[in-house]
């Protein structure tokens, strides 16, 4: 086997692993790797067919990954639903993603029942690509409970809409946002929060007053 032969393997390895990712911008990203390289391997033996195949997934994968790239920050592509604490699909939502929540959130020990709890799902149009939970404590602080993004999404950070209006938070008098400690690979720094103790704070600006 030659190298050029070896070229054309380890293509079609990477468009095949590429299928087996969760996470829809990692798929994206791989395929579109795979397919330059057969795209090279193709068009060194000469298989115009494979050449021409590859050719057109790329360019679907490039016009993909620039469509979730351009939205990913997009606040009419991922709406905030706020529901109650005791709602039936925020409890099956969790349910179903129970084992992969533990995973990354270890300290989450379930919706809080205080009355001052808040409960918000993130969607991108029909489907659930976030939940964030949070409850009061002193002195103007909302604690977060649960920050999670199910696995499709984990390249994105849907969870920043929720802290992005931050009204959401100042309507109800809080004054800083503690996120969750002890959570797995948090994103909290490109959010404008800022590291303290085992968590990430977020400042909350004053609410102005309403004429």
């Amino acid at each position: 086997m030659n190298w050029l032969e070896l070229v054309g393997w380890a293509g079609s390895a990477l468009l095949v692993w590429s299928l087996l990712q969760t996470r829809i911008l990692r798929l994206r990203a791989l395929n579109l790797v795979g397919c330059l390289i057969l795209i090279g391997y193709n068009a060194a033996v000469q298989v115009w067919p494979m050449v021409g195949l590859n050719v057109v997934l790329a360019v679907i994968n490039v016009w993909y990954l620039r469509s979730m790239l351009a939205t990913r920050h997009d606040e009419q592509t991922y709406q905030v639903v706020e529901v109650d604490a005791g709602d039936q699909f925020l409890a099956h939502t969790l349910r179903v993603h129970a084992a992969d929540i533990a995973r990354f959130n270890p300290g989450f020990r379930g919706v809080p029942v205080d009355a001052d709890g808040s409960a918000f799902l993130v969607v991108r149009a029909d489907e659930v690509v976030g939940v964030v939970l949070s409850h009061a404590e002193a002195d103007g602080i909302a604690q977060i409970d649960l920050d999670y993004v199910t696995q499709r999404f984990r390249d994105f950070t849907p969870g920043e809409f929720v802290y992005r209006r931050s009204s959401l938070f100042t309507d109800r008098g809080f004054r800083r946002v503690v996120s969750p400690p002890g959570m797995v690979a948090p994103y909290y720094h490109r959010l404008g929060f800022r590291p303290e103790g085992g968590s990430y704070v977020l400042d909350l600006p004053p609410v102005t007053g309403r004429g």
